[in-house]
């Protein structure tokens, strides 16, 4: 680490930091949304997809453990 500064640096100012930060922010946030705009499609199919076998083993699950009712006519 160089403790030593040369007459031609300037000091960071608030200014440069707060520019250099929001142009790094902004980068990470185009790369996320980006991301998450071809990530949602596959979300939503995945959702569908785990509905649609809850929905047939519950119906498995209901036919296998339901009670069958005979009703005679005396």
């Amino acid at each position: 680490m160089n403790t030593n500064k040369s007459a031609s640096e300037s000091p960071i100012t608030p200014d440069d930091l707060d520019s250099t930060l929001r142009s790094v922010v902004g980068e990470v946030e185009e790369k996320a949304m980006s991301s998450a705009r071809r990530l949602l499609p596959v979300a939503i199919g995945a959702g569908v997809a785990l509905l649609v076998v809850a929905y047939f083993l519950g119906r498995r699950a209901g036919t296998t453990r339901s009670t069958v009712v005979e009703i005679r006519r005396i």
